[in-house]
């Protein structure tokens, strides 16, 4: 029984990994798009993607190829949009194309994200490193198309 629940779970993952990485494409972001789905009692109750600010031009890197310093990241679009909303994140999974920076790590902590799942792993990794020290659940799937 037990193992039909854990296969069932990295189902739901990759299902909801899969969305994460379709939402990544909406990104105007030349250098990496990145996508994130937050999930709470089996309910999408957020997305976001990695961009400017509302009102701000939709380019986020400069001439030299350099993302701008206010371009968002997507995990934090995703939470911000929980909070103009009368959901909230505790307990809630974050899917992401990519593991979350040492500062976006902070904002899933502090919105009560229990656990995180991604795609690929960011150059730096502290900030997974951060959560798993919080006791934030973190999982690495790297393989999201076999649908099982």
């Amino acid at each position: 029984m037990e193992e039909k629940l854990i296969n069932k779970q990295e189902r739901y993952d990759k299902a909801y990994l899969r969305m994460a990485n379709t939402w990544s494409s909406l990104s105007h972001c030349s250098r990496k798009k990145v996508g994130a789905i937050i999930v709470k009692d089996g309910m999408i109750i957020s997305d976001g993607y990695n961009g400017t600010p509302a009102g701000f031009d939709n380019c986020c890197e400069n001439d030299g190829g350099e993302t701008h310093w206010y371009v968002l990241h997507a995990e934090a679009n995703a939470i911000l949009k929980v909070a103009k909303s009368t959901n909230n994140c505790a307990g809630a999974t974050l899917y992401l194309t990519l593991s979350p920076c040492k500062d976006c790590s902070k904002l899933i902590l502090q919105a009560g994200i229990r656990r995180v799942v991604f795609m690929n792993c960011y150059k730096d990794t502290a900030g997974i490193d951060f959560l798993k020290d919080a006791g934030v659940e973190t999982l690495l799937i790297e393989t999201i198309d076999d649908q099982e």
